[in-house]
Parts: structure tokens; C-alpha cells; sequence
């Protein structure tokens, strides 16, 4: 008899449990399904999802001072407070359905209202969150992929980069860390060269592609060979960036290469980098 108990019990609230609370949502950016170490949660049908998901795949930059949460991207500013539904987007007050809230060490924020508010359009259907971004415009063409190339001793690797937010926060460092103009070193390859003080080898390529597998915009990152005597070094930048579309050649900083190479382990890390090549021996 307590068996069969229990067992009603457990039907009972399965059937009290609405479809939405059941659920597990998939969320996709720009077609890409996210990777993220916490699942998304429903709440009163509203999405949440961990704070990460929109500082890192939607290009918002994220201030966290005490309980207040500031989002913010292009000319758009939303402040949220844990465990508070007012918010504040561009000075005004707003209500939200849905508190966020901190679960396991993670931050939890309503996904529809803050992707729609920096200008995102949001879909559910079947259990799945579809975000689309806006692309990055080169030239009048929208960029589909960003193809970044590295070579090691023994071969090479090409990743291909998706997400419109990744493409936009890396086209925007090349375009406002570059410094000033300088003339092409004598000496540049894709390997080392330890015996010519002054000669540069290829850190990265990065191929901006169009929706037809063209590269419109090539950008190649340099540095400066070593070890050398410090007197042979001098005046020599220790980076450099090659504009290969205009071939133009910049000061570059170390800061801007590892700003870079940052986005490109978080694309990783979320499911939007997919190595293409890999000739590494």
C-alpha cells in the first residue's frame, strides 16, 4: 500500500509541473548551439540563464559592483540588482517578471529581455532558445566566419570562429589598437629566425570571411624575434600588425594580442570555434 502511494504521489506532481518548468532549453546564438557549465532554468516561462552567456556571446560588457549587475553595448546601459525585478535601461525603470538570482555560485538574468534590448531577435520553438545577432558589416558584406590560422613546429592550425559578438569585439581591436603607422620590417615569416636581429615571425592570421568563403579583410599579427642583445633590438617594436587587405603595417601591443586571443578561447570554450585544418605532426 505505501509503494502504491509513493507512486501516486510522484504522478501527481509530474502533472503539476508545467511543460515550461520541465523543459530543458537549448539556447543557440547565430545558429551556434552555446556550451555553458550551468543549464539555462525556467522560471514563470521566462528563460534565465547564467550571467557568462550574455557577457561573452553577446558582446555586452559586464560592470559588477556589489549586488548591481551594469550591462552595457553601443549606446545601451541596463542595471539589474540580485534578488530586485526593477531595472534601470538608459535612466528609465522598467519591471521584470523575473528577479535574477544567484544559484550555485552563478547569476542568473532573464535572457529574452536584456538580448532585446541590445537589439537581438529572440524564438522559441520545441524547447529551444534561437538568438540572432547583428553582423559585422565589411565593406557592405556581413561577415559569416572569422578564420584564425597559427603555426607550430611541426604544421598548422586553421579554426573557423562563429557568433556575429566575437567578429565585432575582434574586428573593433584590430581597428582601434592599432597604433601608429610604420614601414614593413626587412625581414617577416611564418617561423623563427634566430639569426637575423630585426626580423618578425607570424603569431596569427585572421581571415574576416564573407557568406561566399571570401576573405575581405586579412589582418596578420607579428613579433619581434629574440633572444638578441638588447642593443640590436633597439627601436625595433616588439609587435606588429599587418593590414594584408591595405598593406599597411602598425604598432600593435601585447595587451590588444592578448585581448584576442581571449575572445578566441571563450568562442572555444562556448561552442563557437571548430577546427577546419590541423596539419600538426
Amino acid at each position: 500500500m505505501k509503494k502504491i502511494f509513493t507512486g501516486l504521489c510522484i504522478t501527481s506532481m509530474l502533472w503539476m509541473a508545467s511543460p515550461a518548468e520541465a523543459a530543458t532549453t537549448q539556447i543557440k546564438i547565430d545558429d551556434v548551439v552555446v556550451k555553458t557549465d550551468t543549464a539555462p532554468e525556467q522560471k514563470n516561462n521566462r528563460t534565465m540563464v547564467p550571467l557568462r552567456v550574455i557577457s561573452e556571446n553577446l558582446g555586452a560588457q559586464v560592470d559588477w559592483k556589489d549586488s548591481k549587475i551594469t550591462l552595457s553595448m553601443n549606446q545601451t546601459t541596463v542595471s539589474l540588482n540580485v534578488n530586485n525585478q526593477t531595472v534601470i535601461k538608459n535612466d528609465k525603470k522598467e519591471q521584470l517578471d523575473v528577479k535574477p538570482y544567484i544559484k550555485n555560485n552563478r547569476t542568473y538574468v532573464p535572457l529574452r529581455f536584456i538580448a532585446e534590448t541590445f537589439g537581438s531577435q529572440v524564438d522559441y520553438k520545441q524547447g529551444t532558445v534561437s538568438i540572432a545577432t547583428k553582423p559585422l558589416l565589411i565593406e557592405n558584406e556581413k561577415i559569416k566566419a572569422l578564420q584564425y590560422e597559427y603555426h607550430m613546429t611541426m604544421g598548422g592550425i586553421i579554426q573557423e570562429i562563429k557568433g556575429n559578438a566575437y567578429h565585432n569585439a575582434i574586428y573593433k581591436i584590430f581597428q582601434e589598437e592599432k597604433g601608429d603607422k610604420v614601414e614593413a620590417p626587412k625581414e617577416y615569416y611564418w617561423h623563427f629566425n634566430l639569426d637575423e636581429p630585426g626580423s618578425y615571425y607570424k603569431l596569427g592570421q585572421y581571415d574576416f570571411m564573407t557568406h561566399d568563403n571570401n576573405s575581405i579583410k586579412q589582418f596578420d599579427i607579428y613579433s619581434l624575434n629574440g633572444p638578441f642583445p638588447e642593443e640590436l633590438l633597439e627601436g625595433y617594436p616588439k609587435v606588429l600588425l599587418h593590414d594584408v587587405s591595405e598593406n599597411s603595417w602598425y604598432i600593435f601591443s601585447e595587451q590588444a594580442v592578448n585581448s584576442i586571443q581571449q575572445l578566441i578561447n571563450n568562442a572555444s570554450e562556448n561552442g563557437f570555434s571548430t577546427v577546419i585544418s590541423n596539419t600538426v605532426a
